[in-house]
């Protein structure tokens, strides 16, 4: 299945891609039908054509929003760092979340950076999971872009202050479930600036997968249906390029893995 929450002449609706159709889910949006419904039911919940549907930020009520940086050997290599033993997590809020067609607003003169990423949704709670529960506990992938600001992320050790700026982290435009998408088989994750190609790897190459990523997690705090954890950007960076290189005013980004789709986002500063 192919699940968002899209927009439409009646406001806004869960809903389920039928061929080319959107169909109405019984909730106002996506995480709400996660958190009330078994996703083995879904399918059998489509409703009524959506005339006129467009996607929008398809989890806009997470719970927790949880991200792996320094997961790709290549990325990891570029920042002078050997292979983690465990994975590298921070937090965001649901607030750094934003549509993937949505404009990314920054004030001016900050070093912004693209960060082209895998999400996965968490469909089932996972407390304490090993890998074989944690994989079954999977709702769907989604593309995220974890936008970051560097010269505040590099203020002090933590990266916290870097990552959770309001409204920078593109998500969407679909999530896909699993009997449909299976990253192990490797995945294209592109980032492209201005229609430059600057990150591309597959999900292969990932130190620590999905499943490896929500065991290691509910290992410390529970994960609830439509929860979401990035799994960290391949190299490619701005910040590790030679001279550095950020993103200006009105420069595109597009974010896209292969099998769910593409997000573009203009980046506008403001002052």
């Amino acid at each position: 299945m192919r699940l968002s929450t899209v927009v439409h002449a009646a406001g806004t609706s869960a809903a389920v891609l039928d061929g080319t159709t959107w169909r109405a889910l019984p909730a106002a949006d996506l995480s709400a039908l996660l958190a009330a419904v078994p996703l083995q039911r879904v399918a059998g919940l489509a409703g009524d054509a959506l005339a006129d549907a467009v996607p929008v930020l398809p989890l806009p009520a997470p719970g927790k929003v949880i991200c792996c940086g320094l997961n790709y050997a290549d990325h990891i290599r570029e920042t002078g760092r050997e292979l983690p033993t465990y994975p590298t997590l921070f937090p965001k809020y649901a607030d750094t979340l934003t549509g993937p067609e949505a404009d990314l607003v920054l004030p001016a003169g900050l070093q912004v950076d693209w960060e082209a990423e895998l999400a996965v949704v968490v469909g089932t709670p996972l407390r304490r999971a090993d890998r074989v529960t944690a994989l079954a506990g999977i709702a769907g992938y989604t593309v995220a872009n974890d936008i970051s600001v560097r010269d505040w992320q590099y203020r002090t050790l933590e990266w916290f202050q870097g990552k959770a700026w309001d409204a920078t982290t593109p998500l969407g435009p679909v999530v896909v479930t699993p009997d449909e998408l299976d990253p192990a088989a490797g995945l294209q994750v592109m980032c492209r600036v201005n229609g430059e190609q600057t990150q591309h790897d597959t999900t292969k190459t990932l130190v620590f997968d999905a499943a490896d990523l929500l065991a290691y997690i509910s290992t410390f705090t529970v994960l609830r249906p439509g929860d979401l954890v990035l799994t960290g950007t391949p190299g490619g960076v701005g910040v590790a390029r030679e001279p550095k290189r950020f993103l200006a005013d009105g420069d595109v980004v597009e974010t896209e893995i292969s099998g769910i789709g593409t997000l573009r986002n203009t980046v506008r500063f403001t002052g």
